[in-house]
């Protein structure tokens, strides 16, 4: 997710479409939230 983000967040600005450039952005911090998460109990650390 956080790869789609970057892709996205690039053609947005060298595109110069801002809903890109957004959407990028969001995808990205979702992606970073859901990686360092431990989502079902799992007990995955990243220091």
């Amino acid at each position: 997710m956080v790869v789609l983000g970057l892709i996205l967040l690039l053609i947005g600005l060298l595109a110069g479409i801002n809903i890109l450039f957004v959407i990028g952005i969001v995808l990205i911090i979702v992606g970073l939230v859901l990686n360092f998460v431990p989502i079902g109990g799992t007990r995955r650390r990243y220091y």
